[in-house]
């Protein structure tokens, strides 16, 4: 068996790694890789890989560092299966075509930057059509299903707990010349006691292990104390009169910040006359999804949906899903309190910047932030607390206040990381450590060596290793 690290490796984005099994290739994830406009257009274009060689791709999650190229591989030759969940496949259905919405806009304007400058134009990664034509290739499959997928090799899905969907990879490979072994693929692992979706699901084995590392050298705040400075800032900002702006990813941290906020409300615990509004079509196909997967929902929401008169964690009196473009506008002329959740979440695009524009000088409102921002973003100068940021090309002074919420993160800490690994009754042989910053990484690294895990490896990009 042969492993490639094309993508994750010493960074945190463009997750694909593939597998050679006895003549077969089989591609994990296939992301985009998110910097620089540039330099990520470049890598993403060109594919380190032949698509044509490809037989069958797994797909741990949605999201868009795991799937976003999908598109391009599929446009480039690839004509095998994609093997995910039935949600990972009903969350690809609108996630890459919002993708390719962006790809497109992004490229119009630079094509009118470049003409100006009598350069030819260029295309963009992937068009709409191509989103679309890449959905025929899905292949959904449920978790705990087993399911031969090549000649002596296996496929089983188990709950990640990452976002809706998400999965841990789990393939039971035999190989001529040497035996059975285990690959175990982590993709994202999610945290335990968090709403809405199941725990991660414990694995007892590993023979090989591609684990995550995201944030192997921190330790998140736990997810009441971010409820209890939600409420907080929530009745605070209502008491001066002002709105609450919230910057949010679309897929998986609106879900949960909307069921925070119907919890709160439930236990009258901020007032329930405050109108709560989620604007971003995308946020509002990506609930509706939520809604049909019950499945995958824990024992705690489902004892909140019985003994909630709404029956619905994404529902209550005064919530508002807004799609219109005139729906989005007329927010911004609320007199009095609100709750406004927009995308995007590090705010460089979207509707949020017009939110932003009409509440930021105004020091009765509160600019709340539920998620990491990187750096050189404009979420990012707002957490700063700037004295002053431009948005559309404009300057404005921050007069707003600003919060955050650490606890809402999707992915495991490093004890939470450790904690899922305590479980693996055999441990690996071999362990590679993807999907994090270079010195994350190589911090987590250290520390499952400290942990007696023998074997344990940060791959550098591009690197092949032989099993």
């Amino acid at each position: 068996m042969n492993i490639s690290f094309f993508g994750a490796a010493r960074t945190v984005t463009g997750t694909q790694h593939l597998l050679e099994i006895d003549g077969r290739n089989i591609l994990l994830d296939c992301g985009l890789y998110q910097g620089k406009r540039a330099r990520s257009y470049e890598i993403n274009k060109k594919l380190p890989f032949d698509p044509t060689s490809i037989d069958l791709m797994i797909l741990s999650h949605a999201h868009i560092d795991h799937s976003g190229n999908i598109p391009n591989l599929v446009k480039n030759g690839f004509a095998g299966d994609i093997i995910c969940t039935y949600a990972t496949r009903d969350l690809c259905t609108i996630l890459l075509k919002d993708s390719a919405k962006i790809q497109e806009q992004d490229i119009a304007y630079l094509n009118k930057k470049r003409k100006h400058k009598n350069l030819p134009s260029i295309e963009p990664l992937y068009t709409t059509e191509d989103a679309v034509a890449s959905l025929k290739y899905f292949l959904a499959l449920g978790y705990e299903r087993v399911r031969e997928i090549a000649p002596g090799v296996t496929l089983t899905l188990y709950d990640a707990g990452h976002i809706l969907g998400s999965a841990f990879v789990v393939l039971d490979i035999e190989e001529s010349n040497v035996g059975h072994r285990r690959l175990v693929f982590s993709g994202d692992i999610g945290r335990r006691n968090r709403p809405i979706l199941r725990d991660p699901t414990y694995l007892d084995r590993a023979d090989i292990l591609l684990i995550e590392s995201t944030y192997g050298n921190r330790i998140h705040e736990k997810p009441e104390e971010s409820l209890l400075k939600l409420k907080t800032v929530v009745n605070t900002t209502v008491e001066r009169g002002g709105k609450v702006v919230v910057p949010s990813f679309a897929v998986g941290r609106t879900q949960e910040l909307v069921y925070s906020l119907h919890q709160l409300i439930h236990k009258k615990q901020i007032p329930d006359s405050i109108p709560v509004y989620v604007d971003s079509p995308l946020a509002v196909d990506a609930t509706a999804i939520y809604r049909l997967h019950p499945e995958t929902y824990d024992e705690e929401t489902e004892r909140f949906m019985l003994a909630d008169k709404d029956k619905d964690p994404f529902g209550f009196d005064m919530m508002r899903y807004t799609r219109g473009v005139e729906q989005s506008k007329e927010l911004n002329n609320l007199k009095g309190p609100a709750v406004i959740i927009s995308a995007s979440g590090m705010a460089e695009n979207g509707r949020i910047l017009h939110h932003l524009m009409h509440t930021i000088e105004d020091p009765r409102n509160t600019i709340l932030f539920v998620g990491w921002q990187a750096p050189d973003t404009l979420g990012r100068r707002i957490v700063e607390k700037q004295p002053t940021v431009k948005i559309f090309g404009e300057e404005y002074k921050l007069k707003a206040q600003v919060a955050k919420l650490n606890g809402l993160s999707a992915h495991a800490d490093k004890n939470e990381m450790l904690e899922w690994l305590s479980h693996f009754k055999q441990r690996p042989d071999h362990t590679f450590v993807v999907h994090g910053e270079e010195e994350v990484s190589l911090a987590f690294a250290r520390t499952l060596e400290q942990q007696g895990f023998s074997g344990v490896e940060v791959p550098f990009l591009g690197q092949r290793v032989s099993m």
